[in-house]
């Protein structure tokens, strides 16, 4: 039995989301990913401004006029959202954990891909494939995966990005959109990725809190990593100690925008203290530029 207050915040996602698909990004998905293809469907008589490569040249000379082909796109897609459940996730300074996050912003791209007609799936993971949910169409569908996000608790303790890619690559026999959400602190994932991208269009989206860049000056405090359970006592008053951590989280950024970089791969970034639809518009609109 779902309790009453899951599925009360299942339904406030499917609010906001829905206004999100429908006021800021309708046709900008649909713009951004192709189809599997164009499928010839008619000839019809040439009018002045349509390309003339597509003239059919048999067509033209057996009527005495131009004739050009009409192609339409084969537009089903399979969506498939790789998503990062391990407990790192719930973690969040400012609005909300990253896992919410996390949710919130599958259930925009989810009734994004519902409203193009494709498919959506989902695959949660932890140091383990924790859940895998079928693509499938249709609102119902979509309201289960939300209800997955938000409601699944995890297993494993750790992240494993390589074990989640290495079963999307086992389960998917054809090329998928691919959004794979983390906050990506994992490392040896690399070789996983770079497979995963020959065969399907991969796009990270990286979610992190302000917390994880700057400490604030706040005297001792007790942090506990939230993977292990390990608890340190950290003395924030330390200029030279929060100077180290700066440079610590940077690095790691910096060394994994350069991995992508390398892949040639365009990643989507999110924070827990900012709206992610800005940078959503953002990638749908480069993505349509490109095509």
């Amino acid at each position: 039995m779902i309790p009453r207050e899951l599925l009360k915040k299942v339904r406030q996602i499917q609010i906001r989301t829905a206004r999100v698909v429908n006021d800021v990004l309708a046709g900008q998905y649909h713009s951004a990913f192709r189809g599997r293809g164009m499928e010839f469907e008619e000839v019809c008589p040439y009018v002045v401004g349509d390309d003339v490569r597509l003239i059919d040249w048999n067509v033209s000379a057996r009527y005495g006029e131009p004739f050009i082909k009409k192609f339409r796109e084969e537009r089903e897609l399979t969506v498939m959202l790789v998503v990062d459940a391990s407990r790192s996730g719930l973690f969040g300074s400012s609005r909300q954990f990253k896992l919410d996050v996390a949710a919130e912003l599958c259930a925009v791209l989810a009734f994004s891909a519902i409203r193009s007609n494709d498919n959506v799936g989902l695959i949660l993971f932890s140091d383990q494939v924790e859940k895998y949910v079928p693509a499938k169409k249709g609102t119902q569908h979509v309201l289960r995966i939300i209800r997955e996000l938000l409601f699944h608790e995890p297993v494993g303790k750790g992240t494993d990005i390589a074990e989640a890619i290495a079963f999307l690559n086992r389960i998917t026999t054809r090329k998928s959109v691919c959004f794979l959400v983390s906050d990506f602190l994992d490392d040896g994932f690399e070789p996983a990725l770079r497979i995963a991208r020959r065969r399907h269009d991969l796009i990270p989206i990286i979610i992190t809190d302000p917390r994880e860049k700057t400490l604030p000056n706040v005297g001792f405090v007790e942090l506990q990593d939230a993977e292990t359970g390990e608890l340190t006592l950290v003395d924030t008053s330390s200029r030279s100690l929060r100077r180290r951590y700066e440079s610590l989280t940077a690095n790691a950024a910096s060394a994994r925008e350069t991995m992508f970089r390398r892949m040639d791969t365009e990643t989507i970034e999110v924070h827990t203290d900012q709206s992610y639809v800005d940078p959503l518009v953002k990638f749908f609109h480069k993505r349509e530029r490109r095509r």
